[in-house]
């Protein structure tokens, strides 16, 4: 048995579409837009015209409540009944969080590959502790995927975000959760951002492959590999898309013995031999960071890390112990190869 429940999201896809904006935010009934965005803000507010009414360039990563609650302020005193938000997942995320508390609808222009977009899931921030909420409120009315938009990614913010992207559809084939649709999405998700990651000129392929995966991970529950980036990002305050970059192998790794068939249909995707070395071989060979050490934690961190990783328990593959969870953090700081 199981059960699927479909996202009611709009979805605009295309080179250009974020000309499109002032459009999708009239069919929503809307008159009164913040705009949540930095590079992009002036030609959004451009194209928006008199609906667009105040602006905040603040977003920060993980979603602090503090940043929230400045740009609810805005918000309110602008009379606001809409967010457009034109950026990567820390702008995605400030949305999401507006839109729970204050009842907006949302605009969600992506910028990198974060997928976030497509869930009715919230990570916030608060006293250093990185927590999640899942609600309808919480997911966006309207997605423009603008293709022409992740052209200027540096490669490197390319390559991690594409394997943020690839963590969520990873993670749903072993997810206690997992059907035949998100199946589905999943494996052709996995072979798309492959294709991507192997040459990063087929922007086409990332944003679609983020988009399914993305999809995914609003459908289903996730596992290890996202909790352990959400104690790693929330408490010691690293990257987010790279921590997922440095995590997603050894934690495929830790769980590939208590979910072959998951693992094997994942290597079939990637067309390698063994899913954990072939996803640390595509990061190796795309250039993105293998190692927590080169992120800036510190190896006296790792025991607290373990501790905070095994606090809350969570549905899992493979049993979560404070002893694996160290050896696996052990593996990811140094940067090895799975094995």
């Amino acid at each position: 048995m199981f059960v699927y429940t479909a996202q009611p999201a709009r979805v605009v896809f295309g080179a250009g579409s974020l000309d499109r904006v002032a459009e999708e935010v009239e069919r929503l009934g809307r008159s009164r837009v913040l705009v949540l965005a930095g590079r992009q803000a002036e030609r959004t507010e451009r194209i928006l015209g008199p609906l667009a009414v105040a602006r905040f360039d603040g977003a920060v990563m993980h979603t602090p409540v503090e940043v929230t609650e400045r740009a609810l302020a805005v918000l309110r005193e602008a009379g606001a009944d809409c967010v457009v938000a034109v950026g990567g997942g820390s702008t995605t995320g400030l949305a999401k969080a507006l839109a729970v508390r204050a009842g907006v609808d949302q605009v969600i222009v992506p910028t990198t590959y974060s997928g976030s977009e497509v869930t009715p899931v919230l990570g916030e921030t608060a006293d250093g502790v990185k927590t999640t909420r899942t609600s309808p409120d919480i997911l966006p009315e309207t997605v423009i995927y603008d293709v022409d938009l992740t052209r200027s990614l540096p490669h490197e913010v390319t390559v991690t975000s594409a394997v943020n992207a690839l963590a969520h559809a990873v993670e749903a084939l072993y997810s206690p959760q997992a059907n035949p649709v998100v199946d589905l999405l999943a494996l052709d998700a996995v072979r798309r951002l492959a294709v991507g990651l192997r040459g990063p000129g087929d922007r086409e392929q990332l944003l679609q492959g983020a988009w399914l995966a993305g999809t995914c991970l609003g459908s289903v529950g996730m596992a290890l590999h996202h909790k352990l980036c959400h104690t790693l990002g929330g408490s010691f305050d690293l990257p987010h898309a790279p921590t997922h970059t440095v995590v997603l192998p050894h934690a495929m790794a830790y769980n590939a013995a208590a979910a072959p068939e998951a693992m094997r249909r994942i290597a079939d995707a990637l067309g390698v031999e063994d899913a954990p070395r072939g996803v640390f071989d595509l990061v190796t060979t795309a250039g993105g960071p293998t190692s927590l050490r080169e992120l800036g934690m510190a190896e006296t961190d790792l025991d607290r890390a373990a501790e905070l990783a095994v606090g809350t328990p969570y549905p899992n593959p493979a049993e979560l112990t404070r002893d694996g969870l160290r050896a696996l953090l052990g593996r990811a700081w140094a940067g090895e190869r799975p094995n």
